[in-house]
């Protein structure tokens, strides 16, 4: 039987909502940053939303990855893009999505302090209990034992393909994929994103053809 795991997926509500959380702790706090440091990919978007709620114009990016594909561990967390822009001399508020084993933000944290800013905090939409790295701010917690895979909106095409085709290789077509995914991942997919996921992904057990 192949590795599919439970999912969950957050609507652009649900977002939005984490996002306002997220600001609104960090307000309270006083400790508003001057810098925002999104961890790309997944922090990106979170990232912007939250500087958007606090009024933080200054935005930069950093890449630490840990999770190669959807809902696999790639090895050790690692620093595959540094900083975009300098930290020194600010307060910084370094934003992902997740923190589901917290080695990344944990790494990523660790370089921006090593940029001498004033001021170093951590933010992510969700948390997972059983991080190695808890952040400074969270909007929710969750419990170890209800640890399900995440399906943000801003990898839904990637974590779907990936999915439908370790599906596929156990139960192939479409339909077959759509009911393994709906009752083993908690998955309900539109039958038409399937479709269009098959065409770059064989979800038959036959190779795709390559268009001429």
């Amino acid at each position: 039987m192949v590795d599919l795991p439970r999912c969950r997926r957050p609507s652009w509500d649900d977002i939005d909502r984490w996002a306002g959380t997220v600001a609104g702790k960090v307000a309270r706090a006083g400790a508003e940053p001057e810098t925002i440091v999104g961890l790309t990919r997944g922090g990106w978007v979170p990232a912007r939303l939250v500087a958007d709620r606090l009024g933080v114009r200054r935005l930069v990016s950093l890449r630490a990855q840990h999770w190669g594909v959807t809902a696999t561990p790639d090895g050790a967390a690692s620093l595959t893009e540094g900083l975009s822009g300098p930290v020194d001399g600010r307060s910084v508020l370094v934003v992902d999505d997740i923190t589901d084993t917290g080695e990344s933000l944990a790494l990523a944290a660790r370089h921006v302090l090593a940029a001498r800013p004033s001021r170093v905090e951590t933010a992510t939409l969700l948390h997972i209990d059983h991080a190695s790295f808890a952040p400074t701010y969270f909007a929710e917690a969750i419990p170890r034992a209800a640890w399900a895979w995440i399906v943000f909106p801003w990898n839904y095409w990637e974590d779907l393909a990936t999915l439908a085709a370790r599906a596929a290789a156990e139960t192939p077509g479409v339909d077959a994929v759509r009911r393994t995914l709906r009752e083993r991942c908690d998955l309900d997919v539109p039958r038409d994103d399937l479709v269009a996921v098959a065409r770059r992904v064989p979800l038959d057990g036959k190779p795709v053809t390559p268009k001429t």
